[in-house]
């Protein structure tokens, strides 16, 4: 995972993951709703894991 992805996974997390399946764009987006660092370790673990 570059740099510039995991800045944006801290950063904005939904924007982060759009680049995958609908379902972790909604998961991120309503954990980061209900506070910015579930989404955000949300969005970390989702980009990690695609990346392999």
């Amino acid at each position: 995972m570059s740099c510039g992805r995991v800045i944006l996974c801290l950063l904005l997390p939904p924007l982060a993951v759009l680049d995958q399946r609908c379902g972790s764009v909604v998961l991120v987006t309503i954990l980061t709703l209900m506070g910015w660092v579930p989404g955000a370790i949300a969005a970390l673990v989702i980009c990690s894991r695609s990346r392999r």
